[in-house]
């Protein structure tokens, strides 16, 4: 299952991401904003990130106007990996050498057709399992 959050500034990105994950059948759960109304995106961020660290989710997608501070917000939780992704080689990447949990859209600099796209690239890629890749998580969660 995925968590889903974002703030005013992503809020229409993040209706489009959910109609794309009901199409492929996928099950989610959103964590708000539920309008276009100013809001901060931490209580979502934060939101999501807890969902995942818990383990009650899978993985989580945030967006906000630029991606940048949602993506600030759920990296402080412990156990997060949150990754801002503008393209679909970023988003497979960090995917397969980072076990990234959390993927994090700007909605105001990628438009939805590409969003999409970096969702189900995101979505679909395993991690590699490598062990260097491994190495490497740990190292960053001993920090």
């Amino acid at each position: 299952m995925i968590a889903v959050g974002s703030d005013h500034g992503g809020f229409e990105l993040k209706k489009a991401v959910c109609r794309h994950l009901d199409s492929r059948g996928l099950k989610y759960k959103d964590f708000g904003t539920y309008t276009d109304e100013s809001c901060d995106y931490p209580d979502f961020g934060k939101a999501v990130a807890k969902a995942v660290a818990s383990g009650e989710y899978e993985s989580g997608i945030i967006i906000c106007g630029t991606g940048i501070g949602i993506s600030i917000t759920a990296n402080k939780v412990p156990g997060i990996r949150a990754a801002l992704c503008g393209d679909c080689f970023s988003a497979e990447a960090t995917r397969l050498h980072n076990d990234a949990n959390i993927l994090a859209l700007g909605a105001r600099v990628v438009g939805e057709g590409l969003a999409l796209k970096i969702v189900d690239t995101f979505l679909d890629t395993p991690f590699s399992n490598d062990e260097r890749h491994i190495r490497r998580i740990k190292k960053i969660e001993e920090l």
